[in-house]
Protein backbone atom coordinates (compact mmCIF):
# COMPACT_ATOMS: atom_id res chain seq x y z
CA UNK A 1 0.00 0.00 0.00
CA UNK A 2 0.91 3.57 -0.10
CA UNK A 3 2.32 5.33 2.79
CA UNK A 4 -0.43 5.12 5.21
CA UNK A 5 0.03 8.30 6.72
CA UNK A 6 -1.10 9.81 4.04
CA UNK A 7 -4.39 11.62 4.03
CA UNK A 8 -6.03 10.03 1.34
CA UNK A 9 -8.58 13.25 0.22
CA UNK A 10 -5.31 15.02 -0.12
CA UNK A 11 -4.32 12.79 -2.59
CA UNK A 12 -7.67 13.34 -5.12
CA UNK A 13 -7.05 17.01 -4.63
CA UNK A 14 -10.61 17.14 -2.17
CA UNK A 15 -12.15 18.38 0.97
CA UNK A 16 -13.59 15.35 3.00
CA UNK A 17 -17.32 16.73 2.48
CA UNK A 18 -16.76 15.62 -1.76
CA UNK A 19 -19.36 13.79 -2.89
CA UNK A 20 -19.28 10.41 -4.67
CA UNK A 21 -19.30 11.93 -7.96
CA UNK A 22 -16.54 14.67 -7.37
CA UNK A 23 -14.14 11.81 -6.33
CA UNK A 24 -15.08 9.51 -9.25
CA UNK A 25 -14.05 12.63 -11.40
CA UNK A 26 -10.99 13.45 -9.44
CA UNK A 27 -9.76 10.05 -9.77
CA UNK A 28 -10.47 9.61 -13.77
CA UNK A 29 -8.55 13.40 -14.03
CA UNK A 30 -5.25 12.14 -11.85
CA UNK A 31 -5.41 8.88 -13.56
CA UNK A 32 -4.93 9.67 -16.96
CA UNK A 33 -2.39 12.42 -15.44
CA UNK A 34 0.22 10.09 -14.06
CA UNK A 35 -1.11 6.53 -15.31
CA UNK A 36 2.83 4.75 -15.99
CA UNK A 37 1.58 4.15 -19.90
CA UNK A 38 1.58 7.90 -19.83
CA UNK A 39 5.01 8.25 -17.64
CA UNK A 40 7.22 5.46 -18.12
CA UNK A 41 10.13 5.22 -16.07
CA UNK A 42 8.53 8.00 -14.36
CA UNK A 43 9.26 6.40 -10.36
CA UNK A 44 7.50 9.78 -9.09
CA UNK A 45 4.66 9.44 -10.88
CA UNK A 46 4.15 5.57 -10.53
CA UNK A 47 4.17 6.66 -6.90
CA UNK A 48 1.26 9.30 -6.98
CA UNK A 49 -0.74 7.21 -9.33
CA UNK A 50 0.24 4.67 -6.34
CA UNK A 51 -1.89 7.16 -4.07
CA UNK A 52 -4.72 7.97 -6.30
CA UNK A 53 -5.46 4.51 -6.23
CA UNK A 54 -5.43 3.98 -3.45
CA UNK A 55 -7.41 6.67 -2.78
CA UNK A 56 -10.19 6.07 -5.02
CA UNK A 57 -10.27 2.51 -3.64
CA UNK A 58 -11.38 3.42 -0.29
CA UNK A 59 -13.11 6.91 -0.72
CA UNK A 60 -15.20 5.42 -3.52
CA UNK A 61 -16.44 2.47 -0.91
CA UNK A 62 -18.90 3.74 1.99
CA UNK A 63 -17.77 1.08 4.14
CA UNK A 64 -13.79 1.84 3.67
CA UNK A 65 -14.66 5.51 3.79
CA UNK A 66 -16.78 5.36 7.17
CA UNK A 67 -13.95 3.96 8.58
CA UNK A 68 -10.92 5.94 7.16
CA UNK A 69 -13.23 9.02 8.30
CA UNK A 70 -13.65 7.58 11.75
CA UNK A 71 -10.05 6.02 12.45
CA UNK A 72 -7.89 7.70 9.86
CA UNK A 73 -4.81 6.27 8.88
CA UNK A 74 -5.54 3.24 10.98
CA UNK A 75 -7.96 1.99 9.17
CA UNK A 76 -5.75 1.44 5.87
CA UNK A 77 -3.75 -1.33 8.29
CA UNK A 78 -3.80 -4.84 6.45
CA UNK A 79 -6.69 -6.59 8.20
CA UNK A 80 -8.25 -4.21 9.90
CA UNK A 81 -12.10 -4.62 11.07
CA UNK A 82 -13.79 -1.33 12.29
CA UNK A 83 -15.92 -3.53 14.33
CA UNK A 84 -13.49 -4.66 16.39
CA UNK A 85 -11.46 -1.79 16.54
CA UNK A 86 -14.55 0.23 18.11
CA UNK A 87 -14.99 -2.55 20.77
CA UNK A 88 -11.70 -2.25 22.07
CA UNK A 89 -11.86 1.19 22.24
CA UNK A 90 -15.11 0.56 23.79
CA UNK A 91 -13.20 -2.03 26.32
CA UNK A 92 -10.78 0.12 26.95
CA UNK A 93 -12.59 3.42 28.15
CA UNK A 94 -14.75 1.02 30.25
CA UNK A 95 -11.54 -0.10 32.06
CA UNK A 96 -10.22 3.61 32.14
CA UNK A 97 -13.28 4.73 33.96
CA UNK A 98 -13.69 2.13 36.32
CA UNK A 99 -10.05 2.76 37.52
CA UNK A 100 -8.39 -0.44 36.81
CA UNK A 101 -5.50 -1.07 38.08
CA UNK A 102 -3.92 -2.22 34.70
CA UNK A 103 -5.22 1.38 33.21
CA UNK A 104 -1.56 2.34 32.91
CA UNK A 105 -1.05 -0.46 30.82
CA UNK A 106 -3.62 -0.35 28.43
CA UNK A 107 -3.09 3.16 28.16
CA UNK A 108 0.21 1.65 26.23
CA UNK A 109 -1.75 0.22 23.24
CA UNK A 110 -3.15 1.17 20.22
CA UNK A 111 -5.05 -0.21 17.52
CA UNK A 112 -2.12 -1.79 15.72
CA UNK A 113 -2.48 -4.50 18.92
CA UNK A 114 -4.93 -5.96 17.32
CA UNK A 115 -3.43 -7.08 14.69
CA UNK A 116 0.41 -7.73 16.16
CA UNK A 117 -0.61 -10.24 18.38
CA UNK A 118 0.10 -7.88 21.21
CA UNK A 119 -3.38 -7.28 22.51
CA UNK A 120 -5.32 -10.53 23.56
CA UNK A 121 -8.76 -9.70 22.45
CA UNK A 122 -11.15 -10.54 25.59
CA UNK A 123 -14.28 -10.55 22.99
CA UNK A 124 -12.57 -13.70 20.83
CA UNK A 125 -9.59 -15.22 22.38
CA UNK A 126 -11.04 -17.10 25.30
CA UNK A 127 -9.05 -20.32 26.89
CA UNK A 128 -7.91 -21.26 22.94
CA UNK A 129 -4.50 -20.88 21.95
CA UNK A 130 -3.67 -17.42 19.81
CA UNK A 131 -4.69 -16.83 16.51
CA UNK A 132 -1.39 -15.96 14.27
CA UNK A 133 -1.36 -14.13 10.71
CA UNK A 134 -0.07 -15.36 7.08
CA UNK A 135 -0.55 -13.56 4.06
CA UNK A 136 -1.75 -14.37 0.28
CA UNK A 137 -0.95 -12.44 -2.43
CA UNK A 138 -3.54 -12.42 -5.62
CA UNK A 139 -3.54 -10.95 -9.40
CA UNK A 140 -6.92 -9.95 -10.44
CA UNK A 141 -7.79 -12.57 -12.35
CA UNK A 142 -7.23 -15.10 -9.21
CA UNK A 143 -9.82 -12.72 -7.89
CA UNK A 144 -12.28 -13.07 -10.57
CA UNK A 145 -11.45 -16.75 -10.82
CA UNK A 146 -10.72 -17.66 -7.72
CA UNK A 147 -7.42 -19.60 -7.08
CA UNK A 148 -5.63 -22.32 -5.14
CA UNK A 149 -2.74 -20.65 -3.08
CA UNK A 150 0.21 -21.90 -1.62
CA UNK A 151 0.72 -20.39 2.26
CA UNK A 152 3.23 -20.76 4.80
CA UNK A 153 2.44 -21.32 8.68
CA UNK A 154 4.87 -18.56 10.07
CA UNK A 155 3.96 -21.17 13.47
CA UNK A 156 5.67 -24.33 12.16
CA UNK A 157 6.96 -23.82 8.86
CA UNK A 158 4.43 -25.92 7.03
CA UNK A 159 3.02 -24.81 3.41
CA UNK A 160 -0.92 -25.00 3.32
CA UNK A 161 -2.93 -25.04 -0.29
CA UNK A 162 -5.85 -23.00 0.09
CA UNK A 163 -8.75 -22.36 -1.81
CA UNK A 164 -9.30 -18.83 -2.40
CA UNK A 165 -12.82 -18.04 -3.62
CA UNK A 166 -14.03 -15.55 -6.48
CA UNK A 167 -14.29 -12.21 -4.64
CA UNK A 168 -11.93 -11.65 -2.54
CA UNK A 169 -10.69 -8.23 -2.03
CA UNK A 170 -7.57 -6.83 -0.50
CA UNK A 171 -7.92 -7.28 3.23
CA UNK A 172 -9.87 -10.24 3.48
CA UNK A 173 -9.61 -12.84 5.41
CA UNK A 174 -9.81 -16.26 5.35
CA UNK A 175 -9.66 -18.67 9.03
CA UNK A 176 -8.24 -22.39 9.07
CA UNK A 177 -8.99 -23.68 12.39
CA UNK A 178 -6.12 -25.10 14.98
CA UNK A 179 -3.22 -23.99 12.97
CA UNK A 180 -2.67 -21.06 15.29
CA UNK A 181 -0.48 -21.44 18.45
CA UNK A 182 -1.60 -24.08 21.23
CA UNK A 183 -4.03 -23.69 24.18
CA UNK A 184 -2.68 -23.61 27.48
CA UNK A 185 -2.92 -26.64 29.33
CA UNK A 186 -4.43 -28.70 26.59
CA UNK A 187 -6.87 -25.95 25.50
CA UNK A 188 -7.64 -25.97 21.79
CA UNK A 189 -4.82 -24.67 19.22
CA UNK A 190 -5.99 -20.91 17.67
CA UNK A 191 -6.39 -20.61 14.26
CA UNK A 192 -4.18 -19.57 10.88
CA UNK A 193 -6.11 -16.37 9.57
CA UNK A 194 -4.75 -15.62 6.14
CA UNK A 195 -5.20 -12.01 4.63
CA UNK A 196 -5.31 -11.55 0.97
CA UNK A 197 -3.52 -9.25 -0.84
CA UNK A 198 -4.44 -7.89 -3.98
CA UNK A 199 -1.63 -6.59 -6.41
CA UNK A 200 -2.68 -3.69 -8.92
CA UNK A 201 -3.54 -4.05 -12.15
CA UNK A 202 -1.50 -1.95 -14.63
CA UNK A 203 -4.92 -1.69 -16.99
CA UNK A 204 -7.67 -2.60 -15.54
CA UNK A 205 -9.09 -0.75 -12.01
CA UNK A 206 -11.49 -2.30 -9.51
CA UNK A 207 -14.76 -0.62 -8.29
CA UNK A 208 -16.69 -3.08 -5.75
CA UNK A 209 -17.57 -5.96 -8.18
CA UNK A 210 -17.45 -3.71 -11.53
CA UNK A 211 -14.27 -3.69 -13.64
CA UNK A 212 -13.20 -0.93 -15.82
CA UNK A 213 -10.68 -1.48 -18.56
CA UNK A 214 -9.07 1.86 -20.49
CA UNK A 215 -9.17 1.18 -23.86
CA UNK A 216 -6.97 3.06 -26.36
CA UNK A 217 -9.10 3.53 -29.53
CA UNK A 218 -7.92 5.32 -32.97
CA UNK A 219 -9.41 9.12 -33.69
CA UNK A 220 -11.10 6.72 -37.09
CA UNK A 221 -12.62 4.25 -34.70
CA UNK A 222 -14.25 6.92 -32.37
CA UNK A 223 -15.65 8.85 -35.01
CA UNK A 224 -16.94 6.86 -37.55
CA UNK A 225 -17.35 3.38 -35.30
CA UNK A 226 -15.96 0.34 -35.46
CA UNK A 227 -16.19 -3.26 -33.51
CA UNK A 228 -12.58 -4.34 -31.95
CA UNK A 229 -11.88 -6.96 -29.74
CA UNK A 230 -11.44 -6.05 -25.89
CA UNK A 231 -9.41 -8.44 -23.61
CA UNK A 232 -11.30 -9.83 -20.57
CA UNK A 233 -10.39 -12.46 -17.84
CA UNK A 234 -12.41 -14.81 -19.55
CA UNK A 235 -11.03 -14.34 -23.40
CA UNK A 236 -11.34 -12.02 -25.64
CA UNK A 237 -14.99 -10.10 -26.53
CA UNK A 238 -16.06 -8.10 -29.56
CA UNK A 239 -17.43 -4.63 -28.61
CA UNK A 240 -19.49 -2.44 -30.91
CA UNK A 241 -17.71 1.23 -30.64
CA UNK A 242 -20.16 3.67 -31.70
CA UNK A 243 -19.84 6.63 -34.10
CA UNK A 244 -18.18 9.76 -32.77
CA UNK A 245 -17.69 8.24 -29.18
CA UNK A 246 -15.60 10.66 -27.10
CA UNK A 247 -13.04 10.11 -24.68
CA UNK A 248 -14.60 8.93 -21.74
CA UNK A 249 -17.51 6.81 -23.28
CA UNK A 250 -18.28 3.71 -21.18
CA UNK A 251 -19.39 0.81 -22.73
CA UNK A 252 -20.68 -2.79 -19.98
CA UNK A 253 -19.92 -5.61 -20.80
CA UNK A 254 -22.77 -7.38 -18.68
CA UNK A 255 -21.96 -9.85 -15.64
CA UNK A 256 -18.25 -9.88 -16.62
CA UNK A 257 -16.81 -8.80 -13.48
CA UNK A 258 -15.93 -10.19 -10.70
CA UNK A 259 -18.37 -12.86 -9.18
CA UNK A 260 -19.48 -13.32 -5.42
CA UNK A 261 -21.73 -15.56 -4.35
CA UNK A 262 -24.61 -15.16 -6.37
CA UNK A 263 -23.52 -11.40 -7.51
CA UNK A 264 -21.46 -10.96 -10.13
CA UNK A 265 -20.18 -7.16 -10.89
CA UNK A 266 -19.92 -5.81 -14.74
CA UNK A 267 -16.87 -5.28 -17.08
CA UNK A 268 -16.88 -1.62 -18.26
CA UNK A 269 -14.95 -0.16 -20.84
CA UNK A 270 -13.84 3.27 -20.94
CA UNK A 271 -12.92 4.72 -24.51
CA UNK A 272 -9.41 7.07 -24.46
CA UNK A 273 -9.72 8.30 -28.06
CA UNK A 274 -5.79 8.66 -29.25
CA UNK A 275 -4.73 11.21 -31.73
CA UNK A 276 -2.23 10.46 -34.21
CA UNK A 277 1.65 10.93 -32.75
CA UNK A 278 2.74 11.35 -36.85
CA UNK A 279 2.62 14.71 -38.54
CA UNK A 280 0.17 14.83 -41.61
CA UNK A 281 -0.02 18.04 -43.63
CA UNK A 282 -3.54 16.07 -44.72
CA UNK A 283 -4.78 15.25 -41.40
CA UNK A 284 -4.14 18.63 -40.50
CA UNK A 285 -6.25 21.10 -42.49
CA UNK A 286 -9.26 18.25 -42.24
CA UNK A 287 -9.22 18.96 -38.50
CA UNK A 288 -9.31 23.30 -38.72
CA UNK A 289 -12.33 22.55 -41.32
CA UNK A 290 -13.91 20.63 -38.96
CA UNK A 291 -14.45 22.89 -36.61
CA UNK A 292 -17.75 24.08 -37.91
CA UNK A 293 -19.10 19.85 -37.23
CA UNK A 294 -20.05 20.83 -33.33
CA UNK A 295 -23.56 20.89 -32.49
CA UNK A 296 -21.71 23.23 -29.84
CA UNK A 297 -18.85 24.83 -28.58
CA UNK A 298 -16.76 21.97 -27.10
CA UNK A 299 -15.92 24.12 -23.95
CA UNK A 300 -19.18 25.79 -23.86
CA UNK A 301 -20.26 26.60 -19.89
CA UNK A 302 -16.95 25.52 -18.78
CA UNK A 303 -15.71 27.55 -15.34
CA UNK A 304 -14.26 27.55 -12.09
Amino acid sequence: MANESSDLYAALGLPKTASTQEIRAAYRKLARRYHPDVNPDDKEAEEKFKQIALAYEVLSDEKKRQAYDEFGAESLRSGFDAEQARAYRSWRGGRRAGGSPFDGEVANFDFSDLFGGGFKNPFRQGRRGTDIQAVAELDLAQVVQGAEVKVQNPQDGSVLTVRVPPGAEDGSTLRVSGKGLPGPKGAPAGDLIIETRVRPHPWVRREGLDLSLRLPVTLEEAYLGASVEVPTFEGKVKVKIPPRSQSGTRLRLRDKGIPRGQQRGHFYVELEVRMPDVEDQALAEALRASSHLYSRPPREGLKL
